[in-house]
């Protein structure tokens, strides 16, 4: 049976999933997704190409990096992931420009322990002190390993269009309005799009919609003000669009939080 259980310390968010018959969308995430293969094969699809992270598989996922996943056979899959702000990570390492992960899986057992000891703390609610120890621990390992600064710069145009639709997520996606204001025919931009991102437009808007949600539900606990403020005709769209994402609907994940 399908189980998601999500916790959140030290400015961190830890996920526990199993999963049997659950596949996520094609999503990205605005943090870095560290993670650990604990039983079965993780599955994914990135960059084109077919990912499968083995038992003890470390599975590094860079911000908007976009991707998919599922259990590899019927025999399941657990797992556990963390989710670091690129902010909050830049302001430990302290650098200022972005970094990225060099490699999708790593077979690297102190990387390994280090990710499932601090997710462990964090799903069992241990002191937010030792929680935010960890993470500088986890983080020195991360970037004497598997860190690269080089960093693939977005097109001009690609960021220009994000940022108009993280700037209207409470509204319907108007692809004639952005694709005017970038020069281009609708379907120039659709393309252009997809070849950057590997996801079309609507679906980064929708994921876009759906990760803001998951923001406000976490701050203030009002699943209400999540449907509203990010353009859901009602609880059961969100719902719906959340969990096909993090495999819960958006009411089940706020209960891990309030």
């Amino acid at each position: 049976m399908d189980k998601f259980i999500y916790k959140k310390s030290a400015g961190v968010t830890a996920l526990s999933a199993r999963l049997t018959d659950f596949t996520y969308k094609k999503h990205a995430h605005k943090e870095y997704a560290i993670g650990v293969t604990l039983r079965g094969i993780q599955h994914f699809n990135l960059d084109g190409s077919l990912q499968l992270s083995y038992p003890n598989g470390v599975m590094l996922f860079n911000p908007e990096q976009v991707h998919d996943g599922m259990a590899h056979d019927k025999a399941g899959l657990d797992y556990v992931m963390l989710y670091i702000d690129p902010i909050l990570l830049l302001e430990i390492i302290e650098k200022k420009d972005i970094v990225r992960f060099s490699t999708p899986i790593v077979y690297d057992t102190q990387l390994e322990q280090k990710i499932v000891r601090f997710s462990n703390a964090i799903l069992r609610e241990k002191d937010e002190a030792l929680c935010s120890e960890l993470l500088v621990s986890l983080t020195d390992s991360l970037i004497h390993t598997n860190l690269s600064t080089d960093d693939k710069k977005d097109n001009t145009l690609i960021r220009k269009a994000k940022d108009m639709l993280h700037a209207n997520l409470e509204s319907v996606l108007k692809l004639d309005e952005i694709s005017a204001e970038l020069d281009l025919s609708k379907f120039q931009f659709i393309r252009l799009f997809k070849a950057h991102t590997d996801i079309s437009p609507y679906q980064y808007f929708l994921n876009c919609k759906i990760e803001r949600a998951k923001q406000i539900i976490e701050k203030n606990g009002d699943i209400y003000s999540a449907v509203a403020e990010c353009g859901f005709v009602d609880l059961t769209h969100l719902n719906k669009h959340f969990k096909s994402v993090y495999g819960t609907t958006a009411f089940e994940y706020m209960s891990h939080f309030h």
